[in-house]
């Protein structure tokens, strides 16, 4: 039984200069597992890397839903923040595909219709399934980033039959996230949850069963303007307590069983 973050970027520039104090901090408010998810190859590499050398990191690959077509985005003049080159969605997949064994989840994944304009859905769409179908091969978890396509992004799950799934940061209607639980998947709530109306509203209503934690760190912090880390799981810990009206123990109890069904292992 942990605490725990299924959803951090561990290597974000943001953080990984104090990246010692970040998991320290982690393991004094009882962390005992973060899943640091990438978002394209050179990420994957760092975040690959990150974990072989910290044991309470655990790697999660993944081809972010913009990443997969920022070439023609590019070509189409939207301009779009990443540091690293764009690379094409056959590079992307295929570095997910070779090195999948290697990894806790695929993630994150999924579609994204505020960046990407809807000329480039198809094939946005192509990348993710292709990318399902790798978890689904290597019966990995999926970590699912949706943004204005939460609906399709379900029904192409599942049409191609993924439960294992945990829905990061969910930001559709809070009845659809109630949907999304009954088709057996997860939802991962993170640590601005006191601030925000939509998770307050997942914790109190979404069955117990299928709440997870995560932070996004360094975004979604519990105060506005401030940097999010994965210690900051522990107070969304003790604002469930509150509205479950039960001991923090036992919510984290009831969600270290949640993590264990997801991932096949204990935090």
């Amino acid at each position: 039984m942990g605490l725990f973050d299924v959803h951090a970027h561990l290597t974000h520039p943001d953080l990984a200069p104090r990246l010692e104090a970040v998991l320290a901090a982690a393991r004094a408010a009882g962390v005992t597992s973060i899943v640091s998810n990438g978002l394209n190859p050179t990420d994957n590499e760092a975040v690959r890397a990150l974990a072989a050398r910290e044991p309470m990191v655990k790697p999660a690959f993944g081809f972010y839903p913009v990443d997969t077509v920022l070439a023609q985005m590019e070509s189409m003049g939207i301009d779009y923040p990443r540091d690293v080159p764009p690379v094409s969605p056959e590079q992307g997949v295929a570095w997910v595909r070779d090195h999948v064994g290697g990894c806790v989840a695929v993630g994150e994944i999924g579609l994204d219709g505020y960046w990407v304009p809807e000329a480039l859905w198809s094939a946005q769409e192509d990348v993710f399934r292709a990318l399902v179908a790798v978890a689904l091969e290597a019966d990995k978890p999926i970590i699912i980033h949706t943004r204005k396509r939460e609906r399709r992004a379900l029904e192409i799950l599942v049409e191609m039959g993924a439960r294992r799934v945990d829905w990061h940061c969910f930001g559709g209607r809070v009845k659809l996230a109630r949907e999304i639980a009954e088709r057996g998947h997860w939802l991962s709530i993170p640590a601005n949850a006191r601030r925000n109306e939509a998770f307050t509203r997942m914790l109190e209503t979404l069955p117990r069963e299928k709440v997870l934690f995560e932070t996004d760190c360094p975004y979604l912090a519990p105060e506005a303007g401030g940097t999010s880390e994965p210690a900051h799981v522990r107070g969304t810990a003790a604002f469930a307590a509150s509205l479950w009206k039960c001991s923090e123990d036992e919510v984290i109890a009831r969600t270290s069983e949640n993590f264990e069904a997801l991932f096949g292992f204990a935090p």
